[in-house]
């Protein structure tokens, strides 16, 4: 994997002129809009790149885009990869791992979520403080590769608590309310049953989703801070489940992620 990281990073940096994000953006389902906010330098399509997967999920872009916002220099990627699409966790992180070797020093990352909070609304959004990881596998089983991290990594904050004050400060400023909780990742594709959301609340969680959970770790096998953000956008609550489609998902995410997009910015700014 070593040997791939290098030969992709070569490549990446030749396409962009030697470019140095310190901030790595992962953008969720229906969560592009940030896009619009970037002063965009160079973009490269996922098909371009040496040993990166592609986007086979509607709502994400497949693009690798380098610019700046609030005058830092980014990397984001409009689309992510999800073990459910038949790839190996370790594909799914190894973007994680190239932002890395690129420069960056923060990961922000971004979702569309089920509340299984009763207190959530669809359109909220949570920050999360924490996770359970319910995912059949991990990116990290195998042989370590210690170029990349420990063996056996702490995750006793696999959020940073600082960037997660900050950014309570930056939503209060702006009037918006978000919440904080915890995030539970399964492997999908199929949405969730009651029984399932009604475990899911039962053992701590907040809200569910399908990603997130391997990109993050594989980012504290790296000593990389995190940050995340869920937008709700449907509810996994007795009595107030209803049928879900993906098409939904990707509008309720589409019409929230206004309040994300000017948490992202604020934040980066700071950076």
């Amino acid at each position: 994997m070593l040997d791939q990281i290098h030969e992709t990073v070569r490549y990446i940096r030749e396409q962009t002129q030697d470019f140095q994000p310190v901030c790595g953006i992962i953008l969720g389902t229906g969560l592009g809009g940030l896009v619009s906010e970037i002063d965009i330098k160079f973009t490269l399509s996922y098909e371009q790149i040496p040993h990166f997967p592609v986007s086979t999920v509607e709502g994400h872009s497949g693009k690798l885009i380098f610019g700046y916002i609030s005058q830092r220099p980014v990397i984001v990627m409009q689309g992510r990869f999800h073990y459910y699409e038949g790839y190996t966790m370790q594909q799914v992180v190894f973007p994680v791992r190239v932002m890395k070797y690129l420069g960056i020093s923060t990961l922000l990352l971004s979702n569309a979520s089920g509340g299984v909070n009763p207190a959530f609304e669809i359109g909220d959004v949570m920050i999360l403080n924490d996770h359970i990881n319910l995912l059949p596998n991990n990116p990290l089983m195998g042989k370590n590769i210690k170029e990349l991290g420990p063996r056996f990594p702490d995750m006793s904050e696999p959020y940073d608590k600082k960037i997660i004050s900050k950014a309570q400060g930056i939503a209060q400023g702006l009037g918006y309310k978000v919440h904080e909780g915890v995030y539970v990742s399964v492997s999908g594709p199929c949405f969730e049953t009651p029984a399932e959301y009604k475990y899911m609340r039962i053992i701590g969680g907040d809200a569910v989703g399908m990603s997130t959970v391997p990109e993050v770790i594989a980012a504290r096998h790296m000593s990389l801070p995190c940050f995340a953000v869920s937008v709700i956008t449907d509810i996994g609550v007795e009595g107030r489940i209803v049928e879900v489609t993906h098409e939904d998902v990707i509008a309720a995410a589409s019409k929230a992620e206004v309040k994300m997009t000017a948490i992202f910015k604020a934040l980066i700014a700071e950076m």
